[in-house]
């Protein structure tokens, strides 16, 4: 009797498990494609900060690349990314006693067009994607600041185009 209830509940483990093969944990499903491609994000932003367009290319290239099994291809990809950065702004948040930035907060704006050429319907063309970082208003935006912010923000920008082109969160 033991061993049938074994065999039951191993038999009712292996069937839960197979009946949700199209699914991972990136929430992503099936995609019906097999390759990417991520061109390079113009930075067209008032403010310029050299560089930052080919850090956030690379950063999205690394999240679709970690988090499904597509190859990265240079042209004809089954699925395309670009568009450019569009704000690149560093305000004050909070101001001290002496009328000087306590705070200061970056911003980066991109705007993403995405071409799924399997499924056309999951197209998308001219979508705004920002977010900030806050830094200490004692401090430069220079050096591991400016990296430590550009990996906070491009962290929630790369995940949040992979969340609406993929994920279909």
């Amino acid at each position: 009797m033991k061993t049938i209830k074994k065999t039951v509940l191993l038999y009712f483990i292996a069937l839960s498990f197979s009946s949700c093969g199209v699914y991972n944990l990136t929430g992503t499903g099936k995609i019906d494609a097999k390759t990417f491609q991520v061109n390079r994000f113009q930075n067209v932003a008032a403010l310029v900060e050299p560089g930052i367009e080919r850090t956030f290319t690379l950063k999205l290239q690394e999240i679709l690349q970690n988090q499904t099994n597509l190859n990265l291809t240079n042209s004809n990809g089954d699925l395309v990314y670009e568009g450019e950065i569009v704000e690149y702004r560093i305000t004050p948040m909070a101001a001290t006693a002496s009328q000087t930035a306590a705070q200061n907060r970056l911003s980066i704006t991109v705007n993403v067009r995405y071409t799924n050429k399997n499924k056309e319907a999951d197209n998308f063309t001219d979508k705004k994607f920002s977010f900030y970082h806050d830094y200490p208003g004692t401090e430069q935006l220079t050096g591991s600041t400016l990296t430590a912010a550009l990996d906070d923000i491009y962290t929630r920008i790369t995940q949040d185009i992979f969340n609406e082109s993929l994920a279909k969160w």
